[in-house]
């Protein structure tokens, strides 16, 4: 199981002129750091007008950044949004080429369709088709790095002949993702034979291995929806590492709870948007409205391994559950809300010395 560096770039109040320069810094610094310290990559999401949660909106320009002060760190989009109106496909294919070149061929790109309400009203994006337009965006990406000339005529878009430049540097192209929380979309991902990003929040690995066992069956059955098959799973959780457990529930408490809490509820906004109209795919909003966020405790979050928090070897206890569960590629949420730079740095720096370094040598 390879570990990668996780982020949102959460902003808390009260904001000074200088809050988001902070958390940017903070954030390439870390990078850099988890480089050194063994980590395989670097993902962020996209998101947009979710105030403290995340500030993360034009991702390719932070991971040029990052690119430029490191040398083998991959760097994932987690994940590029892809309805209308978000990001046209073919500005987006054009986007990511250019991260894979200046990041000499380390993209992985991760692709979504979004799920508040805050960015799918704001955008005017229609939930309703979210999931198809989301589909057709990605093969039109495909194309547009692997054909010399590119022509499309789709239910959502349309694009006469042209030359589609850059080109990535990998090939065929960089393998592709899609961002899963529902059990549907999971079999979804693994059916279009590309790598799971399994969002799903405030579950323990026992009831991940379920959904990663859905994937790996539709993964079967793929058919590819690029030019091969990307069949590694993902799982994304809450990390926080110190020298003594006790000094890493305190530093991590707070955080924990405010992240959990606050990103369900976003997610839960949607089935009250939608309120007397078909959830469709979004079905899954409907049991987050009415769901008792106070019930999610840093106590629960923690001793029911939906978090991994404490001393490096109370850490690798929890994340030998994740590989377990069958999980290719552990998503480190390092600072889900207002866990301070230096103590995140520390975390980093003993992740790396105590816990990945047991997942890199050979077993007997």
């Amino acid at each position: 199981m390879d570990f990668a560096l996780f982020y949102e770039i959460p902003v808390p109040k009260p904001w000074t002129p200088t809050s988001e320069h902070e958390a940017y810094r903070n954030t390439i610094e870390q990078a850099v750091w988890g480089e050194q310290a063994g980590f395989s990559s670097f993902w962020t999401v996209e998101h947009h007008f979710l105030d403290e949660y995340s500030h993360c909106s034009a991702p390719d320009a932070l991971y040029g950044a990052i690119a430029a002060k490191t040398s083998h760190l991959r760097i994932g989009h987690g994940v590029r949004l892809l309805p209308k109106p978000y990001n046209h496909p073919i500005r987006a294919a054009e986007a990511a080429a250019v991260v894979d070149l200046v990041t000499d061929g380390r993209l992985e790109f991760g692709t979504g369709r979004s799920s508040t309400r805050a960015e799918l009203e704001g955008f005017g994006a229609d939930p309703n088709l979210t999931r198809a337009q989301w589909e057709e965006a990605l093969r039109m990406i495909v194309g547009a790095w692997t054909e010399d000339l590119f022509e499309w005529d789709g239910e959502f878009w349309q694009l006469p002949a042209r030359r589609v430049h850059p080109k990535p540097l990998q090939q065929p192209h960089p393998p592709l993702w899609a961002a899963s929380s529902s059990e549907p979309s999971h079999v979804l991902a693994g059916e279009l034979g590309v790598g799971l990003l399994s969002f799903t929040i405030g579950v323990p690995p026992e009831e991940l291995a379920h959904r990663i066992a859905l994937y790996r069956d539709a993964l079967s059955r793929a058919r590819p929806i690029g030019k091969f098959v990307n069949g590694r799973a993902a799982t994304f959780t809450m990390v926080h590492c110190a020298d003594t457990t006790e000094k890493a529930f305190e530093e991590a408490r707070d955080s924990f709870e405010w992240y959990v809490r606050t990103a369900l509820w976003h997610i839960g906004t949607v089935a009250s948007w939608l309120e007397g109209k078909p959830l469709g795919t979004y079905d899954y909003a409907e049991i987050l409205k009415d769901l008792d966020l106070s019930l999610l405790t840093f106590d629960y979050l923690e001793s029911s391994g939906s978090c991994i928090v404490g001393d490096p070897e109370r850490c690798l206890e929890v994340a030998e559950r994740y590989r377990a569960a069958g999980c290719d590629l552990l998503l480190c949420l390092v600072n889900p809300y207002a866990i301070p730079h230096r103590s995140v740095m520390r975390s980093i720096e003993l992740l790396g010395e105590r816990v990945i370094s047991h997942f890199r040598q050979p077993s007997t």
